[in-house]
């Protein structure tokens, strides 16, 4: 028995009864979705749920595989959801579960559509097909943990088993969808793939949302409150104690900024993790209180940026950086590290607001002060920055996904 939950219609053989497969309409075969989420509340998950909504519109059964799927998605006739448990909720204890499950549905698609597509992501299900790949465990070698000593444990055992798995990964995966050039050179240099089974798909745009509007802002601000007249920056992203998202650097710039009489911009933490707590034990401690708020998990992202004047994202490590295009995409500058994924969308002129080296705290303070003194103009910039990107939404990189591999022969996959 898998550990998993099927729902959905069932055809006539058995072992169609048994995992509730469909038929392939207009000849289609079906595709094998495996991946943690298929929602709207995470960066991983927003894509693959782009992706499987594209495949059922389109008329093409969709076999889910995962921890959780949004309602509307499951609802499609044409989708068939996996539901795989994740034991005391954790998502360490429920990878291999995941593993397991889509192991075992991808054969038994596979026995009844010789031609069905499998797709994963990264190294959470071990099974030949199309590795769709966000994140390379291999480029990013996490500081030493802090926090107590069953976190400590954890992390180091995790760490460990991502790395080992994700090397197999990169042996057994037929073909390879980097969602940057920088992603796509980590798995080159660090894993070893051959750089003709690499193709870089950009990840999608919230294109219906657009530029802020000034009663939006106004609302949005009001909803927070925030006054009218003060500026303010906004971090959006994990608060954990492996530091990766930089945090911590962000925090420290800020402290040295408000001993300056002539800071006006007050800062808002939007994310949960492992060193939260610390995070606001800091800011009691500094005396940030008024220029520091710290709110925890958001699933309001919109409205965090349509209140934002910038958006400071001093990543350690980042494959992409979807938090960066959301802001980008909203006419909101941005500051992030020069080697996220993201930064490969900046030109020439949106270059200052790079950080050559997100360790560099004088540096980051720096930047910061560059941008405040110029507002209008960074703001100018970057709504038309984020006007280019707007056209290029969650539809277009689904479609373009697909049209890649069905363009690939079975060579390609085998």
């Amino acid at each position: 028995m898998i550990p998993a939950i099927e729902t959905g219609s069932s055809e006539s053989t058995p072992e169609a009864k048994a995992m509730n497969l469909r038929p392939a309409q207009s000849g289609a075969s079906p595709w094998v979705l495996v991946a943690g989420g298929f929602h709207a509340n995470g960066g991983m998950d927003k894509a693959n749920l782009a992706l499987a909504q594209c495949l059922a519109n389109q008329g093409t059964p969709v076999h889910i595989v995962s921890h959780g799927v949004d309602e509307t998605l499951a609802r499609h006739p044409l989708v068939t959801s996996h539901i795989v448990s994740r034991p005391a909720k954790s998502y360490f204890l429920g990878r291999p579960l995941l593993d397991v499950a889509g192991r075992w549905v991808a054969r038994r698609v596979r026995r009844q559509w010789p031609k069905a597509r499998v797709l994963v992501n990264g190294d959470n299900c071990l099974t030949p097909g199309i590795n769709w790949v966000h994140y390379v465990h291999h480029a990013w070698r996490p500081m030493p943990a802090e926090g107590p000593l069953w976190f400590r444990t954890k992390h180091r055992l995790n760490d460990w088993l991502v790395s080992r798995r994700e090397r197999v990964a990169a042996q057994i995966a037929r073909v390879f969808i980097a969602n940057s050039n920088r992603t796509k050179r980590d798995l080159i240099e660090l894993l070893g793939v051959d750089p003709r089974r690499i193709h870089t798909i950009y990840l999608g745009a919230e294109s219906e949302w657009g530029m802020v509007r000034s009663q939006e802002r106004k609302l949005s601000r009001e909803a927070l409150g925030i006054p009218e007249d003060r500026p303010l920056a906004v971090f959006i992203g994990s608060i954990g104690h492996d530091r990766r998202k930089g945090f911590d650097v962000l925090l420290e710039a800020w402290r040295r900024l408000c001993a300056e009489p002539s800071w006006d911009v007050n800062l808002l933490l939007a994310g949960r993790g492992s060193a939260e707590q610390e995070c606001r034990q800091k800011v009691v401690k500094w005396k940030l209180e008024e220029r520091v708020r710290v709110i925890g998990f958001s699933d309001r992202v919109r409205e965090l940026l349509a209140a934002s004047d910038l958006l400071v994202s001093p990543v350690r490590y980042e494959a992409y950086g979807l938090n960066v295009q959301e802001a980008i995409s909203r006419g909101i500058p941005a500051i992030v590290s020069a080697n996220a994924g993201i930064a490969e969308k900046y030109g020439p002129e949106d270059a200052p607001l790079l950080l050559p080296d997100p360790e560099d705290v004088s540096d980051l303070a720096s930047r910061l002060v560059a941008w405040r003194s110029n507002m209008a103009e960074w703001k100018a910039r970057f709504e038309r920055l984020g006007d280019s990107m707007l056209s290029y939404g969650w539809p277009e990189m689904a479609r373009r996904m697909i049209a890649l591999v069905e363009q690939l022969d079975e060579s390609d996959l085998s």
